[in-house]
């Protein structure tokens, strides 16, 4: 299928060209980072932002919510939520 749109980059902001599912490791690294993460059963998520120095845990998201950030790690440790969609 042909690409409306080919003369415009890909950027942050622009739609998710290859999302993937998140399976949560507390060692593996996510294999591509994401634009974003979306969270299709809610609860809690333990990440790693791509610069960060150590993890935070979004408390109490709800179904169908969307974490804006771009994670290196999602961890098992810490993280509830389920159904995870990086946003590639």
């Amino acid at each position: 299928m042909p690409d409306p749109f080919p003369c415009h980059g890909d950027s942050p902001d622009a739609p998710s060209r290859a999302p993937y599912l998140v399976t949560p490791s507390d060692s593996t690294d996510l294999p591509v980072i994401p634009k974003g993460l979306y969270i299709g059963t809610g609860g809690d998520v333990t990440l790693r932002g791509m610069n960060a120095a150590g993890d935070v845990t979004y408390r109490n998201l709800p179904d169908a919510s969307y974490i804006n950030v771009r994670a290196q790690y999602v961890r098992a440790t810490g993280t509830t939520a389920t159904d995870i969609i990086a946003e590639a």
